[in-house]
């Protein structure tokens, strides 16, 4: 898949294997636990994922378990309000804008800024349309900033 702005194809990332795991000796139910553990002590859900592939030896949780890491923390009761990627891209923002009052000049910060900004309004065009943000949600750095505070 291309980048949204580079004009280049990246081809980074880990290789799943091509069939189901046969070496995994973690059953169903203990997966789901160590999911819902894990998300207990405030892990982000990639996070999760690459703990259980690196420290467990579980390549794939979909593949034991038959549903994601996301699905899992659903059935849980663990849901976040703001979904993680947003959250990420909200923090970034806050980050720059601190930048900005400090270096009103940095031209090129502020392009970054810009790309930010449009790259979180179209995530939340996104999840107000599938519904997992309420209708009137809208981005604005303020309401990030606390947004993010809140959220540490």
């Amino acid at each position: 898949m291309a980048r949204i702005y580079a004009r280049k194809k990246g081809k980074a990332g880990s290789k799943k294997p091509a069939i189901p795991a046969k070496w995994v000796e973690y059953k169903k139910d203990e997966v789901t636990q160590l999911v819902v553990k894990l998300s207990k002590d405030d892990i982000s859900t990639a996070k999760i994922g690459q703990i259980l592939r690196d420290q467990y030896g579980i390549p794939s949780v979909r593949d034991v378990t038959g549903k994601s890491v996301m699905k899992i923390l659903q059935e849980s009761g663990a849901k976040k309000e703001i979904p993680e990627d947003l959250l990420n891209l909200l923090k970034k923002a806050v980050l720059l804008h601190e930048h900005m009052a400090k270096n009103k000049k940095d031209n090129t910060s502020k392009h970054g800024l810009e790309l930010l900004e449009s790259k979180i309004r179209r995530l939340v065009k996104y999840y107000v349309k599938t519904k997992k943000l309420p209708a009137g949600w809208r981005y604005d750095a303020e309401r990030a900033k606390l947004i993010v505070q809140t959220a540490k």
